[in-house]
């Protein structure tokens, strides 16, 4: 069987129905109206998304994390609900601090099952997610008094110091291509010093590698990388794909069903890189 026909019938077979939504969209050209329906399943009266759309945490509060996936699900299926993404802006600015940043989760997550990882660090406003988030709104368009406020702290945060771990830096990333004059030499030496950067294809361990940085030929990061190691990373997706057509994760979500929500998100994201560059 060949690599995206195995990982279509995991999805179908395994995948939560936003993935499955999802991936119709991306593959298979449906309305991806069907992708912001399933979103709304998510999304709180207070206008920010909870009930574990990012799987690591079952937690049914609204928190920022969740918005980013939220963000980033619209984005992935090249569609954007304007009410849906002002009523969850709204609650980020409700939420945010004098500065405009927000934190990833907050202490409701402490009620309900979570990975190990979701401790207190993620309590703290900062780069991430305030950064990811900024950057996200400027791709889907849409402009927002907190978008400004949020991105004039980031740009000021990330002149002083770049973050130190890989994740942190994805985020910034994600914002600093929407601004000018962006110091590529700067990121790009920045790079090996980051802490979860998966610059070598051939580890097997956890990280962000440049696929995630530069998703697709034409990402603004790509630049960040050569041919050769996009190819060698490209390869070992390839390799990664598991027996049951579906991608592995490297962490341990909070339980079983988690594990296999988490599984359809990077298996779709794992078939998006691929078309992308013409690998499947």
């Amino acid at each position: 069987m060949d690599i995206f026909t195995a990982g279509r019938d995991f999805v179908r077979r395994d995948a939560r129905l936003l993935e499955r939504r999802l991936f119709a969209t991306v593959f298979e050209g449906a309305d991806p109206q069907g992708v912001v329906d399933a979103l709304r399943g998510f999304q709180n009266a207070d206008g920010g998304f909870g009930w574990g759309l990012e799987p690591d945490k079952r937690c049914p509060d609204s928190l920022p994390l969740d918005v980013e996936v939220a963000f980033s699900t619209l984005i992935a299926a090249d569609t954007r609900d304007d009410e849906m993404v002002r009523r969850a802006t709204d609650w980020l600015a409700q939420l945010a601090n004098d500065d405009g940043a927000v934190p990833l989760c907050g202490p409701a997550v402490e009620g309900y099952p979570r990975a190990e990882h979701i401790t207190e660090w993620t309590y703290q406003p900062g780069i991430n997610p305030t950064a990811g988030l900024v950057g996200r709104l400027y791709t889907l368009g849409v402009e927002h008094p907190w978008r400004d406020k949020a991105g004039a702290w980031c740009a000021a945060e990330l002149a002083k110091e770049f973050p130190e771990d890989a994740h942190g830096m994805h985020e910034a990333l994600e914002f600093l291509e929407h601004t000018e004059d962006v110091d590529v030499d700067r990121v790009r030496d920045w790079l090996p010093k980051l802490q979860w950067f998966r610059a070598d294809a051939a580890d097997p361990a956890y990280g962000v590698t440049p696929l995630h940085l530069a998703p697709t030929p034409d990402s603004f990061w790509k630049q960040l990388f050569t041919d050769e190691q996009l190819e060698a990373h490209l390869d070992r997706l390839i390799a990664d794909q598991q027996d049951d057509g579906g991608w592995a994760i490297t962490w341990e979500p909070p339980g079983p069903a988690a594990t296999l929500e988490y599984r359809g998100v990077v298996t779709v994201g794992a078939l998006r890189t691929l078309k992308a560059y013409n690998r499947l």
